[in-house]
């Protein structure tokens, strides 16, 4: 079980929010490594609508991301959005050792002050960051 600790609200899409991280982390040093993604998981399910539209055209997304330092166990980051907007989160084991350096770090570098949180216009998203499949 974990408890989910949100970091940050963007007005940004979850694939722009997805960039923005794997760029920050990359460049301290850290590996990023998405294992989940909702649209894909969804493609399985064509006719089941979402949970939270009722409808079958959804624009709600959610990614995981295992982000690994040089040692111990990776931290988990959660991306969620919906309507042009991403809520950042970590994942915190509740009854497990985490690593809390490594999260003492990612805050800090996705939170410094929060002036280089980006905005609209500051991210370009690559095509194939809009693929699903």
């Amino acid at each position: 079980m974990s408890a989910i600790l949100p970091l940050l609200v963007l007005d940004q899409t979850c694939e722009q929010v997805l960039v923005w991280i794997h760029g920050k982390l990359t460049d301290a040093g850290f590996r990023p490594v998405k294992t989940f993604d909702l649209h894909v998981a969804r493609l399985a399910h064509p006719d089941s609508p979402c949970p939270h539209h009722g409808t079958d055209d959804c624009n709600c997304q959610m990614m995981i991301l295992l982000v690994y330092g040089n040692h111990g166990n990776p931290a988990t980051l959660v991306i969620y959005g919906q309507e042009g907007r991403a809520w950042l989160s970590l994942a915190i084991p509740v009854n497990e050792h985490s690593n809390q350096h490594l999260e003492v770090a990612l805050r800090r570098i996705l939170m410094p002050h929060r002036a280089d949180v980006p905005t609209p216009t500051s991210i370009e998203v690559p095509h194939e960051a809009h693929t699903t499949v």
